[in-house]
């Protein structure tokens, strides 16, 4: 149950359509949903403002077209991360609006009432090309949660100028979203340049040493720019969700 439903219903209260003990009645039930192989929490969305998201990975493209379609039959779309290629057609032939980013391996279908605006731009920073998956990942959950996303590609710490160049995108963002990989350095300069909150995505890019993202997380935990917040390896959804949650506030 999205708010702006819950806000329908108090309205029905103060107007006496609805008897407040029904009222309470509705919004206390769990509201979830089972199907064989998952029971979907239709009540996260009045809980944390935003509707269950699918994590495709490890999911069968018909349990990711059943849970999806569960979720778009509360005419609340879905967001899906993710996905891969095989799971596109089948979302296409169910969702003819489905939105596919292929780069960021998401699948998002806009609910029939966009989500509440959050306050001021989240910039989401890339160090290299090869971290624009996770990067893409961040964008689109930022967007689907109701947020203006600006991005910076491409701009790490081997040619800095490129990122100096682009200060006035730095100093107009409400919160930065870093995505870096190999030395995952870029965290500690954009968090020595800004005011705003700063979220580190360490990636898995690198060569061995980097141990599949952790050299780079290990650099981030340890950022000497104060105020650094650091989230799991590859993990943009969670990037991205931290700071629509800032946002909103």
């Amino acid at each position: 149950m999205m708010r702006e439903r819950v806000l329908a219903l108090l309205r029905q209260v103060a107007d006496g359509q609805v008897d407040p003990a029904d009222a309470l009645r509705r919004l206390s039930l769990p509201d979830t949903e089972r199907l064989p192989f998952a029971t979907i929490d239709h009540h996260r969305a009045l809980r944390q403002g935003y509707p269950e998201v699918i994590f495709a990975e490890g999911k069968t493209v018909e349990h990711v077209v059943a849970i999806a379609s569960a979720l778009a039959a509360r005419g609340e779309g879905f967001l899906a991360t993710r996905v891969s290629p095989t799971m596109h057609e089948p979302l296409r032939q169910c969702f003819p609006d489905v939105q596919l980013n292929e780069l960021g391996r998401t699948a998002y279908l806009p609910p029939h009432t966009p989500a509440p605006r959050g306050q001021g731009t989240i910039l989401v920073v890339t160090a290299g090309t090869s971290d624009l998956p996770v990067a893409e990942e961040a964008a689109v959950t930022a967007h689907a949660l109701g947020n203006t996303v600006g991005r910076l590609t491409d701009v790490g710490v081997a040619g800095i100028h490129r990122l100096l160049a682009r200060g006035e995108a730095l100093a107009d963002a409400a919160v930065i979203i870093v995505v870096a990989g190999m030395e995952g350095a870029l965290a500690s300069v954009v968090g020595g340049l800004v005011a705003v909150p700063v979220i580190a995505v360490p990636t898995s890019v690198g060569y061995g040493a980097s141990f599949g993202g952790v050299a780079a997380l290990l650099a981030m935990l340890n950022s000497c720019a104060s105020g650094v917040t650091v989230v799991n390896i590859d993990n943009g959804f969670g990037a991205a969700y931290a700071a629509s949650r800032i946002t909103h506030r």
